[in-house]
């Protein structure tokens, strides 16, 4: 498994923007398709992003496309989740997720994933 560590989060006004870091070590990050997810108090947790290994192909929930652009750079084995135009409604924890095995029927299931990382809270000021 690889391990992965959230950046970014943080506080924000509505509308606001902010952009969520999610390092990953231990394996050869280009062999993992990458997801983003979150979790609201009380919630389970939802599919918000995924890219694919070879970072061109990309899919979003519906609540967040076109405000969230999920992106890769593997010289740094970093994902990242730009999140614009924020509403109080994405407040959660927000957590990547590495998929090594290639489980596209199951990408938007955290079932699609092996590894995750320890979350990064964002919060939506009204």
């Amino acid at each position: 498994q690889v391990q992965l560590a959230e950046s970014g989060g943080g506080l924000v006004q509505a509308g606001g923007s902010l952009r969520l870091s999610c390092t990953a070590s231990g394996r050869t990050f280009n062999n993992y398709h990458m997801g983003w997810f979150r979790q609201a108090p009380g919630k389970e947790r939802e599919f918000v992003a995924r890219i694919q290994w070879g970072g061109f192909v990309t899919y979003y929930s519906d609540s967040v496309k076109g405000r969230f652009t999920i992106s890769r750079d593997s010289a740094e084995n970093t994902a990242y989740l730009q999140m614009n135009s924020l509403k109080p409604e994405d407040t959660a924890v927000y957590y990547c997720a590495a998929d090594s095995r290639g489980r596209f029927s199951l990408y938007r299931s955290i079932a699609g994933y092996d590894s995750w990382g320890q979350g990064a809270q964002v919060t939506v000021s009204s």
